[in-house]
């Protein structure tokens, strides 16, 4: 039996078609390296069976390590569901002027614990504008001090 290019395109979308059942994100780039085989198979027809399993099995790994490394890494790592002292001395930026018994905002590059923006506490004045560290969770509020 000759494989046509065209049952690579048929598995291919059986393959993406899976992935909206098994919500995994992991099986897209399989149906993804199966339609790249049904690319090269209609510019090279006479590429062997061995050969079209072997482009599919590591188009399909190379994809997968590229999403896992990539995309999945530290993109969008908001860190919620981490430990409080996993974030302690993180940097931010004061929005708001914070006083002894004031309280101010900080504001982070990156989420910390699912919030760009915490209600902050120090035990000096500290202009907006200068940059904080946190020295520890005190309820809903972060205690900062100057970097």
């Amino acid at each position: 039996m000759d494989i046509q290019w065209w049952y690579w395109i048929v598995a291919g979308a059986v393959l993406i078609i899976m992935e909206l059942v098994v919500p995994s994100f992991f099986i897209l780039w399989f149906g993804v390296g199966a339609l790249l085989v049904a690319l090269a198979l209609w510019l090279l027809p006479g590429l062997s069976l061995t050969a079209q399993i072997a482009l599919w099995s590591g188009a399909s790994l190379v994809m997968v390590l590229l999403w896992f490394r990539v995309f999945a890494g530290n993109r969008l790592k908001t860190q919620s569901g981490t430990a409080q002292g996993e974030v302690v001395g993180e940097i931010g930026l004061l929005v708001s002027a914070v006083a002894p018994f004031q309280h101010g905002k900080v504001r982070f590059q990156k989420p910390i614990l699912g919030s760009e923006q915490w209600t902050c506490m120090a035990e000096e004045a500290i202009p907006a504008g200068e940059r904080v560290r946190i020295l520890a969770f005190e309820g809903n509020c972060v205690k900062v001090a100057r970097t």
